[in-house]
């Protein structure tokens, strides 16, 4: 960012990051130096149902970085649970409540879930319950305990959907959380769109929204689904931008995040939103590289 407030994007955008609020592994302290040695200078940070307690405006500088403060929400769309990303968010009274009404059902769930576990192992956990609690703490206690599992065979065989040990949290509707992402939010997008059951369903349900997220680093097992044309179809049909990044939960940033030309409209309306906010001309790079992260939840 230079002294006119205009961001100064050199290399890339990451626009779908975790840390120590929610599930990921990186404090927010240790963002900056992520970011750049994977030749990022803007982050948007997207815990999971919780704006990060340490971004105290929608956009901030942290030591040449420029971090989008976020959130991604589970919210249930007809039966089907999809994530939404809200970027630019400014805190109020109705997201502040639906937050901590998640919340809430996460600690109560992972205490049901950490006492399912000891109990089908016969192992104690040592593992902390706050808020932000979800199953990559259970794997990794799960992992770090004399149990014959790794972090990997903790959600293959215990905590993943239909093990033994997993259970299901509460969520909001989808349209109860796009009223109030809407008012607390710049732009509004659908996170990886071939994660789901029913592709179809989540794509129809992005037309609804600002964005969707084009440029992901899919596992594997949903590869082989990423269809970026259509994509691209959807967004140029339904005047939506092409976001996306490397919903990391590790330390490793910049593996995908969109060319400036697909974050214009972004930072316009964060910009309109917040009155913090502008672009400056700069070169930028994007990526689809495939990393290894789990469906968090």
């Amino acid at each position: 960012m230079n002294d006119e407030g205009e961001i100064e994007c050199h290399e890339g955008a990451d626009l779908h990051v975790h840390t120590t609020a929610s599930d990921g592994t990186l404090t927010l302290d240790e963002v900056p130096a992520a970011a750049q040695t994977g030749g990022v200078d803007l982050v948007a940070i997207t815990d999971h149902d919780r704006v990060h307690p340490g971004l105290s405006a929608p956009v901030t500088q942290v030591d040449g970085v420029t971090i989008l403060r976020g959130i991604e929400l589970r919210v249930d769309a007809r039966g089907q649970r999809i994530d939404l990303l809200g970027y630019g968010v400014k805190k109020t009274q109705a997201l502040e409540n639906i937050i901590e009404e998640i919340q809430q059902n996460r600690i109560e769930r992972g205490r049901r879930m950490i006492s399912a576990v000891e109990s089908e192992l016969n192992t104690a956990l040592d593992v902390t319950i706050k808020e932000g609690f979800g199953r990559p703490a259970v794997a990794r206690a799960i992992d770090e305990s004399t149990a014959p599992y790794d972090y990997s065979q903790a959600f293959e065989d215990l905590i993943g959907h239909g093990c033994p040990c997993y259970l299901k949290r509460e969520v909001p509707s989808f349209a109860d959380a796009i009223s109030v992402l809407r008012s607390s939010c710049a732009f509004v997008g659908l996170a990886h769109p071939f994660r789901y059951p029913d592709v179809d369903a989540a794509i129809q349900c992005a037309t609804k929204l600002d964005a969707i997220e084009r440029y992901y680093s899919y596992r594997p097992q949903n590869a082989s689904k990423n269809d970026p044309g259509r994509i691209e179809t959807v967004a140029d049909a339904n005047n939506l931008s092409m976001l996306g990044g490397s919903d990391a939960h590790d330390r490793t940033l910049g593996v995908a995040g969109p060319p400036l030309s697909a974050i214009t409209d972004l930072t316009r309306a964060v910009s309109t939103f917040t009155d913090q906010w502008s672009i400056a001309s700069c070169t930028s790079r994007s990526t689809d590289i495939p990393s290894d992260h789990t469906d968090y939840d």
